[in-house]
């Protein structure tokens, strides 16, 4: 789905309410008054129950209210945004804060996409930054602007990347070095960059594949690149980003096991690319194929173990309040793992509807860290389903020896990964590690809180 396209001019307005309900008034009123099939009060009453369901605070003054509805005809999605200078009360925020934007979505029930827009949103909208640029901004026009090139839609003033002889040379040597090593691709790390979106405005013969940690639109880059990655980045090191990218890479089919690739980077933020490196896929994750080539189970989703993986990082580094946590995540064949788990505590997840306790809903961030400390797996079906929380891991396995310094937590972990069909993806409360495994092989992702380097 096309961001841009669901943003409109005439449905981004400047609120005078002060609560949130007549915030949401305002924002229905010039969202659907030329849809005379869709009724104010019955939408009001839905997006307020989901309010009191999960709250649709974001952070950063940002809330992100929804509800899905039959829209009719050929519309699947209404966007409208709200400004308040003054700010709005809101239960689910601080008691010092307040709410100074509001994205509110209407969703048909019959879209299909609709946790993968809504965690775009949010994904887009959690930058800070951002957020203050929309605040600061002048007029309603500006913010429109603002928002209609980050959703991916092509501005008067394309922004020009300072394009230094080194950065020209290091571009022409990657396409040398690329045809003399047989690569079949060139990936460049683009928070080398201040903006990532910048990197359009080089030219790259080779197929080439864009890796950065903000959300970038293939609009936004003039399509010049093939495919775009996002992975959140820890560290600024060169090429922190390498080994999830490339996991991603080859559970979205991007990459293959017999690829030969060349990366293009330098320091993150540094506008210089400095390093370039050629990595044979194969050689790379030998030990985690085992003789075999699909790392992504039959019934897992792409964007569901990107997702997982992000959520396990942003854990490792962030911690709990403060402390530092461990937690398990079982992920796909979910049938034969219920048979080698049992509950350790009640299920926090039983009864909610599955839309709401899918991983790629943006809101069930918070739900997952909240209940990260509590001791046991996560189960999580390939479809981003979060079944449990606090399951006992019933597998044993005694062929795989794991290095020292490992506990139960990456015991089991391996036990399950070869019992059954899953990956198991762990994290480290003493060191911070993220470890991903495969029938029973591991594969570390991050080490002591920053990206592992390859």
């Amino acid at each position: 789905m096309r961001l841009e396209k669901i943003i409109a001019r005439r449905r981004i307005v400047e609120l005078g309410s002060p609560d949130i309900t007549s915030a949401l008034e305002e924002l229905l009123e010039v969202s659907v008054s030329r849809f005379p099939n869709l009724k104010q009060d019955v939408l009001l009453k839905g997006l307020l129950q989901r309010e009191s369901t999960m709250t649709t605070y974001l952070g950063h003054g940002v809330a992100l209210p929804h509800v899905r509805v039959r829209l009719g005809g050929d519309r699947r999605y209404i966007l409208a945004v709200g400004r308040s200078v003054a700010g709005i009360r809101h239960d689910g925020t601080r008691a010092d804060e307040a709410i100074h934007l509001i994205f509110m979505l209407l969703a048909d029930e019959r879209a299909r996409d609709y946790l993968q827009v809504l965690a775009a949103i949010a994904r887009l909208i959690d930058d800070e930054q951002f957020v203050k640029t929309l605040l600061v901004a002048p007029k309603l026009d500006d913010v429109y602007e603002c928002l209609y090139a980050a959703f991916g839609g092509v501005t008067a003033r394309p922004p020009q990347v300072p394009q230094s002889s080194m950065n020209r040379m290091m571009i022409a040597e990657s396409e040398r070095v690329a045809k003399g090593t047989a690569c079949g691709m060139i990936m460049v790390f683009g928070d080398t960059f201040n903006g990532a979106a910048e990197l359009g405005h080089w030219s790259l013969k080779t197929k080439s594949i864009l890796v950065t940690r903000n959300l970038i639109d293939p609009v936004q880059t003039h399509g010049k690149f093939a495919e775009i990655i996002q992975v959140r980045s820890f560290s600024s090191q060169r090429l922190a980003q390498l080994r999830s990218a490339i996991i991603v890479g080859l559970t979205r089919g991007i990459i293959s096991f017999k690829d030969r690739i060349c990366c293009l980077a330098g320091l993150a933020g540094s506008n210089q690319f400095d390093t370039i490196v050629v990595v044979d896929v194969g050689r790379e994750f030998q030990t985690l194929l085992t003789h075999n080539t699909d790392l992504l189970p039959d019934d897992v989703k792409p964007e569901v173990l990107e997702r997982v993986i992000a959520v396990a990082s942003e854990l490792a580094v962030e911690g709990r309040e403060g402390k530092p946590v461990g937690c398990l995540f079982v992920l796909g064949d979910t049938a034969r793992v219920d048979k080698l788990t049992k509950p350790l505590v009640l299920n926090p997840f039983f009864g909610y509807k599955e839309e709401d306790r899918n991983i790629l809903n943006p809101f069930m961030d918070e739900t997952i860290k909240e209940f990260s400390s509590i001791d046991g797996a996560f189960v999580i079906r390939g479809d981003g389903v979060v079944m449990s929380a606090g399951s006992l891991i019933q597998a044993a396995d005694n062929s795989h020896a794991l290095p020292g310094g490992l506990g139960s937590r990456h015991a089991a972990a391996a036990a399950i990964s070869v019992a059954t069909g899953c990956i198991a993806i762990a994290v480290s409360s003493s060191t911070g590690q993220v470890t991903l495994f495969r029938r029973g092989v591991m594969l570390t992702l991050m080490e002591k809180g920053k990206l592992a380097k390859v």
